[in-house]
């Protein structure tokens, strides 16, 4: 008898792999044919979608503007992408395994369920209910930034890695955690709100309410609102990091040291990690990665003043200024990753 994954065409046999002595061994490829896989990430501004195959190679990609990212108007645009993906792939819609949605803030995966983002300013939102009511298909739904430890584990830098972190910035600071080579999403799916550790109770008023959390410090509002507090007309974070890079020398030194304080107060939020985890890599993703070479070596220098013994050395920081695809792509994942430990009958 055939095991399953074999005898429901999931899996193929290739050729013997000459191994010496005994029965030669026979190798094992994904069909990735068998099925497709959609996957969407809700933003506060827009969808981006992606249809792969079952070993995630993109087949289809599209975005989409959101006129608001009230949930009524997200899911029915997440139902809207997907229908429009579906029908760009050749019979992709009869052979589409579900859905994965990813979405920023506290997600219950196991009910489908938004339990609150600050970022969307959500709470208690059903987006597994609605979406598969929508387009007939199973959704997976998990926090982004876990989509893309999910993708760097299976494609990117985190491949020959057991134990990592992916920290994503811009206009919040995001976390996802891989484990002993497991996400990690802890009792109810909050596991990484890196963003919201506490750092300075006198400090800012971050988006989740409380003051002085890491994202009132280093997101994009505290970059924007450290230049503004110098008396610079207030840009958006693509101008600012344009005035920090080729502005006037005033204008320069001015968004340059928001930019390092932005920095500073990451690297304070990247050593609490190393110092609770041990971990052997850090992943910097997100829309302001590509602003690394404004903050990185301020946020280099926290990191080590502030790790307690070798952590900070033991922890190889990598950047990876994402594109949405990654971030859609590592939400089909979420799909297939359920398929394949789901058992087949």
């Amino acid at each position: 008898m055939l095991p399953p994954l074999l005898e429901h065409d999931y899996l193929h046999e290739t050729e013997s792999a000459p191994q010496g002595r005994g029965r030669p061994q026979r190798m094992l490829r994904v069909n990735a044919e068998r099925h497709t896989v959609v996957g969407i990430k809700i933003g506060p501004t827009v969808l981006s979608g992606v249809v792969t195959d079952l070993a995630a190679n993109v087949l289809a990609r599209a975005e989409e503007p959101l006129s608001d990212c009230a949930p009524q108007t997200a899911l029915a645009a997440a139902a809207s992408l997907t229908e429009r993906l579906l029908d760009e792939v050749p019979r992709a819609a009869d052979r589409v395994l579900g859905v994965g949605v990813g979405v920023s803030g506290h997600i219950d995966s196991a009910a489908g369920v938004c339990r609150y983002s600050a970022l969307l300013d959500w709470q208690k939102v059903d987006v597994a209910g609605p979406l598969a009511q929508a387009t007939g298909l199973p959704v997976v739904v998990n926090n982004d930034v876990n989509t893309l430890v999910v993708a760097e584990r299976w494609f990117g830098a985190g491949r020959e890695v057991d134990s990592f972190a992916v920290v994503t910035v811009g206009p919040g600071i995001g976390c996802g955690l891989l484990l002993d080579g497991t996400l990690y999403s802890g009792a109810s799916g909050m596991a990484g709100e890196l963003g919201h550790l506490p750092l300075d109770p006198a400090g800012p008023m971050c988006s989740c309410g409380r003051r002085g959390c890491l994202e009132s410090l280093a997101g994009d509002r505290a970059v924007l609102r450290s230049i503004r507090d110098a008396g610079v007309d207030g840009p958006d974070i693509a101008a600012a990091m344009r005035l920090a890079r080729e502005g006037g020398a005033s204008g320069r030194a001015v968004a340059r040291a928001a930019f390092a304080e932005a920095g500073a107060a990451l690297g304070r939020g990247l050593a609490g990690l190393c110092n609770l985890l041990n971990l052997e890599k850090i992943i910097i993703a997100g829309e302001g990665a590509v602003a690394y070479d404004l903050f990185g070596d301020a946020m280099t220098t926290a990191l080590q003043a502030h790790t307690f013994s070798d952590a900070a050395d033991d922890c190889d920081i990598h950047v990876d200024p994402v594109h949405h695809d990654l971030w859609a792509r590592g939400a089909a994942c979420l799909v297939i990753r359920e398929a394949v430990t789901t058992p087949v009958t």
